[in-house]
C-alpha cells in the first residue's frame, strides 16, 4: 500500500551543505527548502562546494522527491512582470543545479486589478517563466487562503490560469490543507475531504496534483486568514489530518509541514503526530 511520504521546509543557514543532515535528523523522507532568503529580491551566488555537497548529501540518503519554494516577493499577478519573473527564472536555474525536478511559487495578488485581469497576468508571466526557465523542472501553483488580494483560493482561479498556459503540462499544483481550510473547503470529515478533492479533480484535475503541504490552521474554516499551526492542534484537527493522510487519491504523494518551529521538539512533535496517523 502506497503511503504519505512526510518532511519539513529545511533551514538553508549556514549553507546547503547542512541540509541533508538536518532533514535526517527529523527522519524526513522528503523536504522543501528555499534556495535563499524568501523576504529579499537580492540574489547571493550560489557556492559550487555548497551545490555539488547538497547533490552529493540528497543522493546518499535517499530523500527525494525535493521541493524549492520561490521568495515571496515575486507577484505573478502585479505589474512588476519583469522584476517577478527574472526572479522565479533565477530560482529555477537554481533547481536544475541542485538537480531539483520541482519550483514551488504562490498564485499572486491582485492589488488593484480585477480577479480576471489578475488570472490573465498570472497566465501571461508563467508562460515567459516556461520559456526561459530549464524543462527538467516544472513549476508548482500552491493554493492559497485568500487573505487580502490573494487569488488562488478557488480551484477556479487555477483552472483559469491553466486553461490560458502555451504548456500546462510543465506546471502542477501543490494543496496546502490550512489554506483551503481557510478558504472555505471542509476537511474536518470523510464527507468534506471527499467533496473537496471531488472538486479539485472536476476543475483542475487530480493528475496535476504533486504535493501536500500538511499543516493545521489557527483560523476558522473560510476565514481566508492564514495561519499555520501545529498538526491536530488546530482547526483540522487529528481527525481532519487521518482522513487526509489515509485518502486513497491522496497516500501517493509527498506531505511537507511549515508548522510553527520554536525549537527542534516542535518537529519532532509533529512528525511524530503525523506518523501516528497512517493506518
Amino acid at each position: 500500500m502506497e503511503q504519505v511520504k512526510f518532511g519539513f521546509h529545511i533551514s538553508i543557514a549556514g549553507g546547503l551543505s547542512r541540509v541533508c543532515a538536518r532533514a535526517e535528523n527529523l527522519q524526513c523522507e522528503t523536504i522543501q527548502i528555499f534556495t535563499r532568503s524568501p523576504r529579499a529580491w537580492k540574489l547571493t551566488p550560489l557556492d559550487e562546494y555548497e551545490v555539488n555537497s547538497f547533490v552529493q548529501n540528497i543522493r546518499d540518503s535517499g530523500i527525494a522527491p525535493v521541493f524549492v519554494h520561490a521568495p515571496y516577493l515575486p507577484n505573478l499577478a502585479g505589474s512588476d512582470v519583469v522584476r517577478s519573473v527574472d526572479a522565479i527564472v533565477a530560482d529555477a536555474q537554481r533547481c536544475y543545479r541542485l538537480k531539483v525536478n520541482y519550483l514551488i511559487v504562490h498564485v499572486g495578488r491582485a492589488k488593484g486589478a480585477s480577479q480576471i485581469q489578475a488570472i490573465r497576468r498570472v497566465a501571461q508571466n508563467i508562460n515567459r517563466v516556461l520559456e526561459r526557465m530549464p524543462e527538467s523542472v516544472m513549476l508548482l501553483l500552491e493554493n492559497t487562503a485568500g487573505m487580502g488580494s490573494e487569488i488562488g483560493y478557488r480551484f477556479e482561479h487555477i483552472r483559469d490560469i491553466m486553461e490560458q498556459l502555451e504548456d500546462s503540462d510543465r506546471v502542477g499544483v501543490v494543496l496546502d490543507t490550512a489554506h483551503l481550510f481557510e478558504a472555505g473547503y471542509d476537511l474536518r470529515t470523510k464527507k468534506g475531504l471527499d467533496e473537496t478533492l471531488s472538486c479539485f479533480d472536476r476543475t483542475v484535475g487530480m493528475s496535476r496534483l504533486r504535493l501536500l503541504h500538511l499543516n493545521d490552521s489557527v483560523t476558522e474554516l473560510g476565514s481566508r486568514i492564514d495561519r499555520h499551526w501545529h498538526i491536530g492542534k488546530g482547526r483540522i484537527g487529528l481527525r481532519g489530518f487521518r482522513g487526509v493522510v489515509n485518502h486513497t487519491l491522496l497516500r501517493r504523494l509527498p506531505g511537507i509541514m511549515e508548522t510553527p518551529r520554536k525549537s527542534y521538539m516542535d518537529d519532532i512533535s509533529n512528525m511524530k503526530t503525523i506518523r501516528s496517523l497512517v493506518k
